[in-house]
């Protein structure tokens, strides 16, 4: 089953007289359960596509579904609404509010349902146990590290049980422990929960963790990969000697 499909996805910026088009007809689709990783050079538009897919931003012309509902026909409070019950982020800068601890923060997105207190701190108990910060729940953002920081942000995303969750580089500000012990707790999640994750990175060591990677060149899809039964070792290798024929993928700002 397809959690999200878009079909002939176009993304234009400027004037008709200063056009840019970044994304030029792009179909792509994500079955539930899935983790995939979208790859591309700076200036390819992968961050484009996941702002567009995810519906932080608007597309040109083309149709995004996400469970059955098209996107692209909902008025903006009617995403609002959607993006409430079925859509979960992880952002590079963490975007935790420093007025709140760990647990208000992820608890965040059951304050707007009417989910019974007992059931909110049972998810929040086990969710934060499998995130491996269950011992600092009552600590605020600025006195816990980057890392946690990171897995808070986590379980914010997953906390509300979304249809799909997005992450924009989310091991960017990482250490390279802090940013494994992310991936393989992400890995986890995706496996134990059937989570649904789309994931835009530079990085081949964090896209060899999902199940497949798409490849973004010229704001069109180039290639993909699937890991299916590979190691991550070899996927990593897999991934790197595309990123060679790509001419390497760098930093997208």
């Amino acid at each position: 089953m397809n959690i999200l499909e878009a079909t002939k996805i176009r993304k234009s910026y400027g004037s008709k007289l200063n056009r840019q088009e970044v994304l030029k007809g792009i179909d792509i689709s994500i079955q539930k359960g899935e983790f995939v990783s979208i790859m591309g050079a700076s200036g390819s538009g992968k961050t484009t596509l996941l702002n567009v897919l995810s519906t932080i931003d608007h597309v040109s012309e083309g149709i995004i579904q996400i469970n059955g509902s098209e996107m692209t026909q909902m008025k903006e409070k009617q995403l609002a609404e959607f993006r409430k019950y079925h859509l979960g982020f992880i952002f590079q800068e963490y975007n935790l509010l420093d007025t709140l601890t760990v647990k208000e923060n992820i608890l965040l997105p059951l304050s707007i349902t009417k989910l019974p207190k007992q059931e909110a701190e049972d998810k929040f108990s086990a969710l934060a146990r499998e995130l491996g910060i269950l011992d600092i729940a009552h600590k605020y953002p600025n006195e816990i590290s980057g890392g946690q920081k990171q897995r808070t942000s986590a379980a914010r995303a997953f906390i509300h049980e979304p249809s799909i969750i997005f992450a924009d580089e989310p091991t960017g500000a990482l250490d390279s422990k802090s940013a494994s012990d992310l991936l393989n707790k992400l890995s986890e999640l995706n496996r134990q929960r059937l989570a649904t994750i789309a994931m835009v990175t530079h990085d081949p060591t964090a896209a060899s963790f999902c199940s497949r990677v798409i490849f973004i060149k010229d704001g069109q899809v180039y290639t993909q990969l699937h890991k299916g039964n590979q190691s991550r070792k070899t996927f990593f290798e897999d991934i790197i000697k595309t990123q060679g024929v790509l001419g390497g993928v760098q930093n997208e700002h």
